[in-house]
């Protein structure tokens, strides 16, 4: 067995290879860049940006996008208004690179929320928004 921090980073650096839903427990769905913006265009579901005012102005925002930082005060009242005005659409998550969207769904699913999803690569990870050359709008 390994000790110290060896271990940690070894730990860690294997983690970074599983499924966010192994890390983190609980299953999560997780949709493509392509299908949560094709959705989001269609109005099949209200994605949400959980990242905060600084990130959205340096990449700009996912198209169709609502702007709701995870750290905002009251972003779980501010959640639930977006579902109140959104009957019977799932809410989809996107953040910086995914592991964020799957936790805050997971905390979320925790407290009864269903119909839950994260985009996979969330803006800047491999294979995220940009790497799929979707369009941004610009954050003010």
């Amino acid at each position: 067995m390994l000790k110290g921090a060896a271990t940690r980073r070894t730990l860690l650096a294997g983690s970074l290879l599983l499924p966010a839903s192994f890390v983190f427990g609980q299953s999560v769905t997780m949709l493509s860049p392509r299908e949560a913006y094709e959705a989001a265009q269609a109005k099949r579901v209200v994605l949400v940006d959980i990242r905060d005012a600084a990130e959205w102005a340096d990449t700009g925002l996912p198209q169709g996008a609502v702007a709701l930082s995870a750290d905002a005060p009251a972003f779980e009242v501010r959640i639930a208004g977006l579902r109140l005005d959104n009957p019977g659409k799932r809410i989809v998550l996107i953040d910086r690179t995914g592991a964020q969207a799957v936790a805050v769904a997971q905390k979320l699913a925790g407290r009864g929320w269903r119909d839950l999803a994260g985009v996979r690569g969330g803006v800047l990870g491999p294979g995220g928004w940009l790497a799929e050359r979707l369009p941004v709008a610009e954050y003010r």
